[in-house]
């Protein structure tokens, strides 16, 4: 089963309202793409695409409920443990970077006032170590805030998710920044990432094993289904607005975002970040160099399987 990301794109933007006029050749002024209102047209095309959106949501559930339910465990939640640290599978950040991240931490939170408390756990989902979902979670310390008198109040909160070889500790920053404004923020570890990677390389060679035996799904799909079961935890806190729970993902996490708020229609605000790869056209046009060189070991076990020396399109192709 292959989803192209104009189809994603097509199942979310009926979520907000915005839906985009298409050619019609009977009317030179509409040959444009514009975003209107109050037209046939426009009603016509919402309820096409929310079609589309609801088959390609089933599709996808369906897809991921036969992987996944041989494995699956009732959820149990325990306590993690505290990561010091960015944890990476690549060599670590250059100095600049490390200096740039430190001074964030510095410039939003140098206060020594107790703002926030800090949730490190682990939600079990299914059988087997990538069953076990390390969960970060900053908020708010409301006991030291004059400002909020209900401790029962119920919170926003947004789901961070990290980009290739990083980890949640990565966003700790970010999570930081969220919950100075009022939100519950949770970062999430990707399947084979931080606490969840049993070696440097556990991304990598996911990819390949998934290459080799299609076992697994690490590139997308099988953290989408790890964010489907995050909701049904995130959904029964007291301290969150369920109504209220957002998704933003930087790179792999903005694709892991567009699969999740595709299955999952309880997210209610969708944010991804350079996380569309359309790889039907970056073949056509010659555009596909930059995604293979960020995961390249997998593309070149199977330019190696095909006998060739290199990695060209049809490689590309066939993996992805």
């Amino acid at each position: 089963m292959r989803l192209d990301s104009q189809r994603l794109i097509a199942s979310q933007t009926i979520k907000f309202g915005l839906v985009p006029t298409s050619v019609d050749e009977e009317d030179e002024g509409s040959r444009r793409c514009a975003w209107n209102g109050g037209s046939v047209l426009q009603e016509r095309r919402r309820y096409e695409w929310a079609l589309e959106g609801e088959t390609i949501r089933k599709e996808l559930m369906e897809l991921l409920s036969s992987r996944h339910e041989k494995l699956s465990v009732p959820i149990t939640l325990w306590p993690g443990v505290h990561v010091e640290g960015e944890v990476f599978q690549l060599p670590s950040p250059s100095d600049l970077h490390s200096a740039a991240h430190e001074y964030t931490n510095q410039m939003f939170f140098s206060s020594t006032t107790p703002q926030f408390i800090e949730e490190n756990l682990i939600l079990q989902i299914e059988a087997g170590e990538q069953g076990q979902v390390p969960i970060l979670i900053i908020k708010r310390n409301y006991a030291v805030r004059e400002e909020k008198q209900d401790q029962h109040w119920h919170d926003p909160a947004i789901v961070i998710l990290h980009s290739s070889y990083k980890s949640k500790e990565c966003l700790r920053a970010l999570l930081k920044n969220y919950a100075t404004r009022g939100y519950v923020a949770i970062g999430v570890d990707s399947r084979h990432h931080g606490q969840r990677a049993a070696s440097k390389t556990a991304y990598s060679d996911a990819l390949v094993s998934a290459w080799k035996n299609s076992k697994e799904m690490p590139f997308i799909f099988d953290t989408a289904w790890d964010l489907v079961k995050l909701m049904d935890y995130l959904t029964s806190r007291d301290d969150i607005d369920s109504k209220r729970i957002g998704i933003l993902g930087i790179s792999l996490g903005g694709m892991h975002t567009w699969f999740a708020a595709t299955l999952d229609p309880r997210y209610a605000v969708v944010v991804p970040i350079i996380g569309v790869q359309n790889f039907g056209w970056a073949i056509k046009n010659d555009k596909w160099h930059a995604r293979v060189a960020s995961i390249p070991h997998a593309f070149e076990i199977a330019a190696k399987d095909f006998g060739k020396k290199s990695i060209d399109s049809k490689v590309v192709s066939t993996v992805s």
